[in-house]
């Protein structure tokens, strides 16, 4: 059975694709565009430091992040996993979810599927250039404005992690 597709093949190196600054804390080296693969994933490494953590949010696509280095906490559902180096998590589109690095760096993969929040992403980002980078400011205003774009996320709450990673306790 044969088929057509409007994808190119895409060949990337380790350090090569475009990299941004996400205003969410951390830097995107984009490996596979949504444009690339004809709508059906966007592929990007996310290089991040200890204690960053995401809002508590949803997406309009599946998310699978693969830890390639260190370890994060996946609030999946209201439940939490550690998630190690070749580790994976998956949420499904519509499943409420969070993460939180609790190594001092951590590499993960995110594939998301399709690739209809590349939108979002693009506008919660600064395109950066070859060589070191500074880490820049964190900017959650620019992420939840981006994130009411077509395509984009619904953010639900904060982080639901309380201090050194545990989930926060009930208000007494």
């Amino acid at each position: 059975m044969t088929g057509t597709s409007t994808a190119a093949a895409v060949v990337r190196a380790q350090d090569e694709g475009e990299r941004r600054w996400w205003y969410g804390g951390g830097v995107h080296t984009w490996k596979v565009t949504a444009e690339e693969s004809g709508g059906a994933l966007l592929l990007f490494e996310d290089s991040v430091t200890g204690g960053k953590s995401s809002p508590l949010h949803t997406h309009p696509a599946d998310e699978t992040m693969i830890v390639l280095e260190g370890e994060i906490l996946m609030h999946l559902a209201g439940a939490e996993h550690r998630v190690a180096a070749g580790g994976v998590a998956f949420a499904p589109r519509g499943m409420p979810h969070a993460f939180l690095v609790l190594s001092a760096t951590a590499r993960l993969l995110c594939l998301h599927t399709p690739g209809t929040c590349e939108a979002f992403y693009r506008g919660a980002s600064e395109p950066l250039g070859d060589g070191p980078v500074e880490p820049g400011p964190v900017d959650f205003g620019r992420v939840r404005a981006s994130g009411q774009e077509p395509g984009g996320i619904e953010i639900l709450g904060p982080p639901p992690f309380g201090p050194g990673g545990a989930a926060p306790s009930a208000p007494e």
